[in-house]
């Protein structure tokens, strides 16, 4: 029964989130993937934000905590894995749910002109996202890197997670760059795969 709960609430969570990350852009008629943020689509004053944030983003965050929180349990005792799951379940799935409580100014704001205390806490947030689940699926990683059957899975935890810290490290560099939506992408994505592989392990295990 553990299983199915960690499975399906993986593969809930991060389809509700994909869904909704792309359909957010087509409310807008020149919207940019590559140049802008996903935040956009569903911040204060877009058409559907609250549609997105309240039946995508929001159930999307409570089900990958159930995910990170449960998972632990699938797996042999070790402090590593369960602080890397535990790392997850609060600030990635916890953190999205917060996101979606308190979007973004509308367009993002990205030069910080007299932001709302919804901006201040939606990037507060999103920083601390970026800083620690990096840092959770390393530590996912070394744990499993531990036990010889699961080196596959721990090598494609450290391969995600050192993948998000170049990604973030560019993203963090030049906030303004014309590709920061591409590179935003590419970090959500690889949290996204490896909640996916780990959902299959979780359930096959």
């Amino acid at each position: 029964m553990n299983k199915s709960i960690t499975f399906w609430s993986g593969i809930i969570g991060v389809t509700l989130f994909t869904v909704a990350s792309i359909i957010g852009g087509f409310q807008f008629d020149h919207y940019n993937p590559l140049s802008q943020y996903i935040s956009e689509t569903y911040a204060i004053g877009t058409p559907y934000g609250e549609a997105l944030r309240y039946f995508g983003y929001i159930p999307s965050g409570i089900f990958l905590a159930v995910f990170a929180f449960s998972a632990p349990r699938i797996f042999p005792t070790s402090s590593f894995i369960k602080t890397g799951f535990w790392g997850i379940g609060i600030f990635y799935g916890i953190a999205t749910v917060v996101v979606g409580i308190f979007p973004c100014d509308k367009g993002c704001n990205k030069e910080w002109v007299d932001p709302s205390i919804s901006q201040l806490i939606h990037n507060f947030t999103g920083l601390l996202t970026y800083l620690f689940v990096p840092l959770s699926l390393l530590a996912i990683g070394f744990g499993l890197r531990q036990l010889k059957t699961l080196h596959r899975l721990s090598t494609i935890a450290l391969a995600c997670g050192l993948n998000c810290m170049l990604f973030i490290g560019i993203l963090l560099s030049d906030p303004l760059s014309d590709y920061v939506g591409l590179y935003q992408r590419i970090i959500e994505g690889t949290f996204i795969l490896w909640i996916i592989v780990c959902s299959w392990h979780c359930k096959n295990s």
